[in-house]
């Protein structure tokens, strides 16, 4: 990619041998040219099968009968006949496949083996399988093989191997599929009573799937059969399987397990379950009903009473009944002061508070929690609450509140935050070395933090620039334990990671995608190098978006990692610029910095230009239709219609005028206008006269809602890393059709390579 004059970074040298690794990688993994043609193939066919489809892959693994990409021709037709329910087709081309692909014969032997027992043909699956005890690399199909290997052994009437093998690697093995095959395996070895057990594991634990339904048919069975000798659920299975349907929003099938379940238990059980019927129903929003259950409802004292004092709290809250809701938290609190039900009690009035600004009482509910559940993950939170209250009102115990912030909660991510207010504090006293030393400790441990930027500002002011740093402060912050970076800086690839990206680009070459991303990921949690199998799967994503995705779930400590510390690469597929001939021309033309923009639709869509949000809103940035309907007869667009909200040229046109919009309508402060576009500009509105702000990191600090909070700071921490990779100037930056500068010079060598 070309850079604005002077502004190209440089790759270090150190990362020369791996680039280098990673094409020579390339080099041997890849087929020839003919097998990307096969993987279009394979791509097209499996989406829509069809006979002559089929055909022409047949033609080229004849073509290329002596060569390796004829091997991945049958691997992937033998995929796609066992996703078609064609068994004997899919052996026919496993068998063909398995021997001339030794770096991925486990995927052969193991595709080959499910075939065989889709087609009843169960007697060599043992055989096939054996690949998985010498493997030269641990399998990502491993531990479904145990399972495939226990459920032909049960065919085969030989159960009781089956129930050892599972038995074996339990916890190892995927669930449910691994205990309702154990479960079949104890009925085939007349052990109806571990049967029973297992079949419960699986109806109870794994509500509204396939699995529970077969287990359950199962269980009607057994019960019939076994009498008396039918062992009854326990609560915690019973109880569990009602969580779980809460967890996943169905509430109305949750009331209804609770409610018959509540007759078949006793003691704290039976209380528990009464209680989340009120639960259900307030949780499905029918507040009135839930608050005149939960009161009716006489329990003894024990953590189910608890629990039903805080949905009695919450149906209050929801109610706006203030006032029975604080004597319901001091019932709480006196009653229940450890119970978990208590904390989130606490929490949840805190926030409410919060919201409403009213730090006389939402402070000590904080501060309840912090002091009373200390090692709870909310306490930290809590905690800086209390503390960020007590700066932004300037009172004199904040300097000791943000230390104690520090020193209590040193490995929480608002460790930066109270060393950028510390810092600040210091200012204000004059303390300048000591001020300079806590700004240079944030970029040491957060360098691509929000208060990272706030940071580099601070230290480009001329008192600081003069100033020596604090050895006092150098000693005191010495002594925190702070969290420790996770993101590697290795540059050279493993034999292990290099055996994986072979045998990720092996399957890519074959049509199989998907099995080459579950090989990379695999190896990222496993035995491989994270940030370096996150590379290779940016590299082959389809889209900008899908390799930023790829690199956030397996580097997720990135913000953590100096920029100089990884290649480029790294940081594009982490920060890409699509579409930069439209981003950069309707920022123009909006006055705007280009940066800004796209440091927006990162946090919008992650430039996926399909994207559509719960809330309706569509595209790159994520504009509501009614919106874009004003703004696109503002700008000229004849006859709107919403899906040209997926169009990239018209979704940047539209949302660069929206934003622009929104900035003169805040004055041109970058804080309020981001808070305006997450949150809406009447929350701003209210929010901006809580306090007397000194500095905009302040109101940022002090937006209640997390979610816009974290927007705002991310969106102007991604614009400050854009403009540090790609430059400050303003120019065009030429396009790269969505492509990062590295992957596009790879796949040009690669064209001219094969030309």
């Amino acid at each position: 990619m070309m850079m604005p004059l002077g502004l190209a970074p440089t790759i270090p040298a150190r990362w020369s041998s791996l680039l280098a690794a990673l094409i020579l990688v390339s080099a041997a993994a890849h087929p020839a040219a003919a097998a990307e043609d096969l993987a279009s193939l394979v791509k097209v066919y499996r989406e829509k099968p069809s006979v002559a489809r089929r055909t022409k892959i047949e033609r080229f693994a004849s073509q290329h009968s002596k060569d390796q990409s004829g091997a991945l021709a049958h691997l992937a037709l033998g995929v796609a006949s066992l996703e078609q329910k064609d068994f004997p087709r899919s052996i026919q081309h496993m068998k063909t496949a398995a021997a001339r692909l030794p770096k991925i014969q486990d995927y052969a032997d193991y595709y080959l083996a499910s075939a065989q027992l889709q087609a009843k043909d169960e007697a060599d699956i043992a055989k096939e399988l054996a690949v998985f005890e010498d493997a030269q690399i641990a399998s990502p199909l491993a531990s479904r093989a145990v399972v495939l290997k226990a459920k032909a052994l049960v065919d085969l009437k030989n159960p009781t191997e089956a129930v050892r093998a599972l038995r074996e690697r339990d916890g190892e093995l995927p669930q449910p599929d691994a205990d309702l095959t154990l479960a079949a395996a104890y009925e085939a070895a007349s052990d109806p009573l571990n049967a029973a057990l297992y079949y419960q594991r699986v109806y109870f634990g794994y509500p509204d799937t396939d699995a529970a339904n077969r287990a359950s048919a199962a269980l009607v069975l057994l019960k019939d059969a076994m009498g008396s000798a039918y062992p009854p659920p326990t609560p915690a299975l019973m109880l569990g399987r009602g969580d779980k349907l809460l967890a996943e929003h169905e509430y109305v099938h949750a009331r209804q397990e609770f409610a018959a379940m509540a007759p078949q238990l006793t003691g704290i059980e039976q209380d528990r379950a009464r209680v989340r019927v009120g639960a259900s129903d307030f949780l499905r929003g029918e507040t009135a009903a839930a608050s005149r259950y939960l009161e009716s409802l006489d329990l003894a004292r024990s953590d189910a009473d608890a629990e039903r004092l805080y949905y009695l709290a919450e149906c209050q809250r929801r109610a706006n009944d203030n006032d029975e809701r604080l004597e319901t938290l001091k019932r709480l609190s006196r009653e229940y002061r450890a119970s978990p039900w208590r904390l989130k009690a606490l929490v949840s009035a805190g926030n409410y508070y919060l919201l409403q600004n009213r730090p006389d009482l939402f402070a000590p509910l904080y501060r309840a929690v912090y002091e009373d559940f200390p090692d709870d993950p909310m306490a930290p939170y809590c905690h800086w609450k209390v503390t960020w209250s007590a700066y932004v009102q300037r009172r004199p115990d904040a300097g000791e509140r943000l230390h104690e912030q520090l020193e209590r909660y040193p490995t929480d991510p608002r460790a930066s935050a109270a060393m950028y207010f510390l810092g600040r504090l210091s200012e204000a006293h004059n303390e300048f070395s000591a001020a300079r030393t806590y700004y240079s400790r944030i970029l040491s441990l957060y360098p691509n933090f929000y208060y990272a930027t706030r940071a580099r500002e601070r230290l480009a002011d001329p008192k600081l620039v003069a100033s020596e740093p604090s050895p006092k402060v150098v000693q005191y912050l010495n002594g925190i334990p702070f969290s420790e970076r996770r993101v590697s800086a290795e540059r050279e690839l493993s034999s292990t990671t290099r055996l994986r990206i072979e045998r990720a680009r092996l399957l890519a070459s074959a049509g199989l995608t998907d099995l080459a991303e579950s090989e990379l990921r695999f190896g990222a949690r496993n035995d491989g190098q994270p940030h370096l199998l996150a590379l290779e799967l940016a590299r082959t994503a389809p889209a900008p978006y899908v390799g930023l995705r790829y690199m956030k779930s397996l580097a997720p400590d990135y913000l953590s990692t100096p920029i100089e510390e990884m290649p480029r690469a790294f940081w594009e597929f982490l920060f890409p610029l699509p579409y930069q001939k439209d981003l950069v021309g309707s920022a123009a033309s909006q006055n705007l910095d280009p940066y800004i923009v796209a440091a927006l639709i990162r946090q919008e869509s992650e430039f996926n230009p399909a994207a559509v949000s719960r809330k309706s809103a569509y595209g790159l940035t994520q504009l509501l239709p009614s919106t874009a309907r004003q703004l696109a007869r503002r700008s000229g667009v004849r006859r709107f219609r919403t899906s040209m909200l997926l169009q990239p040229s018209t979704n940047l046109r539209l949302g660069s005028r929206y934003l622009r919009t929104m900035l003169d309508e805040c004055g041109g402060k970058w804080e309020e206008t981001l808070a305006s576009y997450n949150a809406g500009k009447t929350h701003v509105d209210q929010w901006r006269t809580w306090d007397s702000f000194q500095e905009p990191a302040e109101f940022v600090e002090t937006i209640p809602f997390t979610e816009t909070r974290e927007y705002v700071q991310a969106v102007l921490r991604n614009a400050a890393i854009y403009r540090r990779l790609y430059g400050t100037a303003r120019a065009a930056l030429p396009s790269t059709d969505g492509v990062p500068a590295a992957a596009k010079s790879r796949a040009n060598r690669g064209k001219r390579n094969r030309s």
